[in-house]
């Protein structure tokens, strides 16, 4: 850890920044200068002025989003701040493009107000063709994506945390599901954690068709009439889940369990709760950097096939398997990040791994050509902005 902790500085330092803004197009005569800007770039100007759909025709908008965070969640180090989430913004940005060709601008904001953030978002947007919510916490991350999408409506706009997370989770619970050969209908799946990643997994597993859902949060399993650490998000997910109003914490929840979802914290599930756990069982256990259980842990424990989010073992749960690809396919075909976009993006995945096994439920998140076959599903499917 202190050789990673060194390396990764100097990385950081002697880079001074991962992302660059560059010419598309050299100037090297008054000719192209005119061209360019004065008097030539008045041209486009006028044309956009007439119709701002233009836009995209004429400028980066056509290829190019935000990425906009408060710093208040990120990658598992919690409310770190704008300043300091901003190695992490640009991280994605070399992602983004890496793999799906996708110009990012990085905004950081200082401030935590959901209305202030929709505010700004909404001003500066013109000039940028998508929108990427990213390490912003919940609830206020779900209040703001879904009003931002309201103000902004011919913009695919995508929060990360929660779609990204959700979309490769179903990826891998299709290919996991064939390895112990269940039906995901038949399956119960216990969620820890219901924070953004969290309540996006859950909902798409059950758009995807899986019938048994119990969610977890710190005061134990979420159920209808549950009083203690409740919200506006979890009273909506409590209709829609456990419908057999199982109470008490995860170790009660979890028992006959096909499949555990983590996205919560450090050995938040122990080798007995494993052991609990239907035959042949599922074990996600997606925090980071330290997942809920080790692989090696949950397998001595009878766990039949084991994910989590890092990439030093079998089946890493990595976002960047969907985003460069969806905001490729969005931007291609100027279309909204709807559910069915989603769904399409995870069976692409999905796919991506024709014959999948214990240690292979999903393509390697190096794997450039899993962005393309996720771009080609969204455009597919997706519908016009």
């Amino acid at each position: 850890m202190a050789d990673l902790k060194k390396l990764a500085l100097d990385y950081h330092r002697r880079l001074r920044g991962k992302i660059q803004i560059d010419l598309k197009k050299k100037i090297r005569s008054k000719s192209e200068l005119g061209l360019a800007y004065t008097p030539g770039v008045a041209k486009p100007c006028l044309e956009i002025a007439k119709n701002k759909k233009l836009a995209r025709e004429y400028t980066w908008k056509a290829n190019t989003i935000l990425i906009v965070t408060d710093g208040t969640a990120v990658l598992g180090l919690g409310d770190i701040g704008p300043e300091a989430a901003l190695p992490v913004m640009e991280g994605k940005s070399v992602l983004f493009k890496m793999f799906g060709g996708v110009d990012c601008v990085p905004i950081c904001l200082d401030t935590k107000d959901p209305k202030e953030i929709i505010n700004i978002v909404t001003k500066i947007a013109p000039a940028y063709g998508g929108l990427n919510l990213e390490d912003i916490s919940a609830p206020r991350c779900f209040e703001i994506e879904k009003e931002l999408k309201k103000r902004l409506p011919d913009m695919p706009i995508f929060h990360d945390d929660q779609h990204g997370t959700a979309i490769v989770s179903l990826a891998g619970l299709i290919n996991a599901a064939k390895v112990v050969g269940k039906k995901i209908p038949e399956m119960k799946v216990v969620f820890n954690g219901a924070g953004a990643a969290g309540v996006a997994c859950a909902k798409l597993f059950l758009k995807y068709g899986v019938k048994d859902v119990v969610m977890c949060d710190r005061a134990g399993a979420i159920y209808e009439g549950r009083r203690e650490n409740m919200n506006s998000f979890k009273i909506e997910l409590a209709r829609e889940t456990n419908r057999s109003k199982t109470k008490g914490s995860l170790a009660d929840a979890i028992i006959g369990a096909d499949v555990f979802v983590g996205v919560s914290a450090k050995d938040a599930l122990s080798p007995k709760m494993v052991q609990s756990m239907a035959d042949k069982a599922i074990v996600f256990a997606m925090a980071n950097p330290d997942p809920e259980i080790l692989p090696d842990a949950a397998k001595r424990a009878g766990a039949a096939v084991v994910a989590t989010g890092r990439s030093d073992f079998p089946n890493q749960i990595n976002n960047v398997l969907a985003f460069p690809g969806i905001f490729r396919g969005a931007l291609d075909c100027r279309c909204w990040i709807t559910e069915k976009v989603k769904m399409e993006a995870a069976l692409a995945i999905a796919r991506c791994v024709p014959n999948p096994s214990a240690n292979k439920i999903v393509p390697s998140a190096l794997d450039k050509t899993v962005a393309k076959k996720v771009a080609a599903a969204v455009r597919r499917v997706g519908t016009k902005c």
